[in-house]
């Protein structure tokens, strides 16, 4: 059973320890650095337009381009420098916004673990 298949109603997940799964990043998102991606989806709408998971990288210099997302930082920290925008000092306890096409840098300077929900 993978989370997606069947969720029970309500669950916990301590995430801390959750075992998460590579998610290469595409090449041309790397800047500098060796940042490697690993994540879970703990759950996922029927229609597939929400996502609630849990996302890990290790330092290193990433580009992308945002959903709509809110997210929890766990541990580590990172400077996410919103084009156009802010620049976003992020930490365990934080909470952060991004809004859908976004383009963001994200220099990751501790490996850092975040809990997210995404609205695609």
């Amino acid at each position: 059973m993978t989370a997606i298949d069947q969720v029970p109603a309500s669950f916990a997940v301590h995430i801390p320890d959750a075992v998460l799964e590579p998610e290469p990043l595409d090449p041309a998102q790397i800047v500098s650095g060796d940042p490697q991606v690993t994540g879970k989806v703990l759950w996922e709408s029927a229609d597939g337009k929400q996502l609630r998971g849990i996302w890990q990288i290790t330092p290193g210099v990433v580009t992308d381009t945002e959903a709509n997302e809110l997210f929890v930082v766990v541990s580590g920290r990172a400077t996410v420098a919103v084009e156009g925008g802010a620049t976003l000092e992020i930490g365990p306890g934080d909470a952060c916004v991004l809004r859908e096409g976004d383009r963001t840098t994200w220099t990751v300077h501790e490996t850092l673990r975040k809990a997210y929900h995404i609205s695609l």
